[in-house]
């Protein structure tokens, strides 16, 4: 970018005819600081106020524009104290039509009998006539058109800041950069992509002539967004280790293939699938970066185990990062029971044990005493030295970002990383939130696992439920009650947890033992509760989400989740998940409060399905991607104007262009290519800090 547009860009609004101080803070509220942030703010739709009807073509609901003579002179009604209407008469060749405004005392000095003016605005049926309330007028004569006979944009806006003020203050930037903005997009890709230039577009997504101009520059902006997306993900991968040389693990045959047979079950087709690619990968002489999505109860820890246990058989330690100690507990436990009879040495770090037990632990890793390391945030710190590291294991990918995974991979020369989540994640969105790994998905439960069922109630259910949660606590099982916030809001009326499990202790259940999990808690508290709850010293456990990534309890059967059209779907499916893990019929109960269409459609989709990836597609097409998955917690650029649902067909050609771009210069060192690794390294400043992509 030449540097005299970069500074025009970088300026406060301030330097904007028509933003002083006051109406800049409103433009900050909108996170508008800058003359970039205003012209990258785009409309979240339009007006199509260019095109003329006549008044017998109106339809009762619409809006529309239209051409006519004043007929009569301005009347005034007064309706009421505080409400006055000013109506006049209008006429074209076709019928007649009545403009009314409620008080707007000034329009009776500004219409004559016999002047013509456009008008745009909403139509209703009323008595004989057409009515338009309050329309945007413009004298025909002036030959100016400044809000009809256009395509209009509407922004999202705040109190204080009309449509019509942010249009002019955006006119106005754009005059600032009118031909000057640099195009970073190599030649070749737009011209093989059809892409029209970065000025026309800018200008054509803000006030475009037509539809058609409209389309050329949206199509041009989304491409260039979903391309620098995947551009920056596929050159931090390559800085991870894709293409580096990495670490040839033996085959093992004969050790896996009699660690298998000893497991007890067989594995499902998915899981074998899987297992072969990351053989593949491991067996291969490059980095391996994996995602292996698998939903809840699928055996993905089955897959870790075969992972670590082929490293170590090849002379190479292991580790596994998970986000809780209490998680990091029970894999430590399960880990050492699947391995009891592989010869292999595991240990447990976490960030409660002493300063003693420490000391032993890192010095056994570091002399090569341990095979295996299960751990948590503790595994990060300087001092853990590994003698021989091979693999890096992370859980729960979005707890831990690319950082973190860097800094575990620099404990090792060069070692693979293989990266587990239980959230499911429509492969579409996955490809953008994960471009930096190959994705493996496990999409199959084991055979016997007993459906869990799923019941949306109101509060008219309450005590029939309480009675359910009853008998099931009587029989020995245990039960889940989340809800969605900590503290009651008078700005949103949902059921806290600490005065639900206050209720529910003292109240609904007072000869039962009620515990408590929230997220102000510290984490040893909330270990300390979801121990005592995993050992079947607690009947009911009241939390907040932080149970969505937790603990294995095969004892517990129901889920009641209060206020469940405050979650997102593929939260209710992660939630859900905590229970049906033993052998015991499961049951999940939403209270659903809201009557509004997309949320009864949202609950029939809990209802009807059990399949993570099938619940999240539906989630991604109703919610939309922006609130489906933040990008932020990713690292990721923020998504101004590609919609992921809508715009797959862009993304696929984007990530086209970026293997292209990347296949024949590594590195983006070209002279074409360097203005697009500035934007890149600017973009994603988050996710490359500790990663250099040179």
């Amino acid at each position: 970018m030449n540097s005299g547009i970069d500074d025009i860009l970088k300026k406060s609004i301030q330097c904007i005819k028509g933003v002083a101080e006051k109406r800049s803070k409103l433009f900050h509220k909108l996170g508008i600081f800058s003359v970039y942030d205003l012209i990258t703010f785009f409309p979240r739709g339009y007006e199509d106020r260019s095109k003329l009807k006549k008044i017998s073509q109106m339809v009762n609901g619409e809006e529309c524009t239209f051409e006519g003579i004043v007929m009569s002179k301005v009347s005034e009604k007064r309706i009421r104290k505080g409400l006055t209407l000013y109506q006049v008469f209008i006429k074209d060749d076709t019928g007649t039509v009545i403009a009314t405004w409620f008080n707007q005392p000034f329009v009776k000095k500004l219409f004559y009998v016999g002047e013509r003016y456009i008008f745009y605005g909403k139509v209703t049926g009323k008595y004989k006539y057409f009515e338009v309330s309050n329309p945007v007028y413009e004298k025909v004569e002036n030959g100016e058109f400044k809000n009809t006979m256009r395509i209009l944009p509407v922004y999202s806006s705040t109190a204080g800041l009309s449509q019509n003020t942010i249009r002019a203050v955006m006119e106005n930037a754009l005059e600032l950069v009118d031909g000057a903005l640099d195009d970073f997009l190599p030649y070749w890709i737009r011209k093989e992509y059809r892409l029209c230039d970065i000025n026309y577009a800018f200008s054509n997504i803000h006030f475009p002539r037509s539809e058609e101009d409209l389309n050329y520059a949206r199509y041009r902006l989304v491409f260039e967004e979903l391309f620098i997306l995947q551009l920056g993900l596929l050159s931090i991968k390559t800085a991870l280790g894709d293409g580096k040389e990495g670490i040839c693990f033996g085959t093992h045959e004969k050790e896996l293939a009699h660690f298998i047979s000893g497991l007890g079950f067989e594995l499902t087709n998915a899981q074998k699938r899987v297992w072969k690619e990351i053989e593949i990968d491991m067996e291969s002489n490059r980095v391996m970066n994996r995602l292996v999505q698998g939903d809840v109860g699928s055996g993905k820890t089955v897959i870790a185990a075969l992972a670590l246990l082929k490293a170590v058989k090849s002379g190479y330690q292991g580790i596994m990062m998970v986000p809780t100690e209490i998680l990091a507990k029970q894999h430590f436990e399960t880990l050492c029971a699947l391995m009891e009879k592989s010869g292999v040495t595991l240990s447990l770090l976490v960030g409660s044990q002493t300063a003693k037990q420490k000391k032993e632990i890192l010095s056994r890793i570091e002399a090569g005493e341990v095979d295996i390391v299960i751990g948590t945030h503790a595994l990060l710190e300087d001092n853990v030295k590994f003698y021989r590291l091979g693999l890096v294991i992370t859980d729960e990918q979005h707890r831990f970002g690319v950082r973190q995974r860097a800094v575990l991979s620099g404990k090792g020369e060069n070692p693979d990383v293989l990266v587990m989540t239980a959230t499911p994640i429509p492969r579409t969105l996955a490809l953008i939130l994960y471009g930096d790994l190959d994705i493996s998905i496990i999409d199959e439960l084991p055979s016997g696992r007993k459906p869990i069922k799923t019941y949306v109630v109101d509060n008219s259910m309450r005590e029939r439920v309480n009675k359910f949660i009853r008998k099931n606590v009587s029989e020995g099982r245990q039960v889940y009650i989340v809800c969605p916030l900590v503290e009651e809001s008078d700005a949103i009326e949902a059921k806290s947890a600490l005065e639900l499990a206050e209720k529910i202790a003292k109240e609904d259940f007072k000869d039962l033992r009620v515990g408590l999990v929230h997220g102000k808690m510290s984490s040893s508290e909330k270990d300390k509760v979801m121990q005592s709850f995993a050992d079947g010293e607690i009947d009911i456990l009241v939390s907040t989400t932080v149970i969505e990534v937790g603990i294995n309890v095969p004892n517990a059967t129901v889920m009641v989740i209060e206020n469940a059209e405050r979650f997102g779907l593929a939260q209710l499916h992660q939630l859900r998940g905590r229970v049906g893990r033993g052998g015991y019929q499961s049951y999940c109960i939403l209270y659903n409060e809201s009557k509004s269409k997309i949320a009864i459609e949202r609950m029939k989709v809990m209802e009807n399905s059990t399949d993570g990836f099938v619940i999240s597609e539906k989630d991604l097409e109703i919610r939309g991607p922006g609130e489906f998955f933040g990008t932020r917690q990713h690292g990721l650029p923020e998504l101004k104007i590609a919609n992921l649902y809508r715009d797959m067909d862009i993304l696929k050609k984007a990530q086209k262009a970026a293997a292209e771009i990347l296949r024949r210069d590594r590195l983006l060192c070209e002279e074409e290519n360097i203005k697009l690794k500035e934007k890149i390294v600017e973009k994603f400043k988050e996710k490359l800090k500790d990663i250099s992509l040179n």
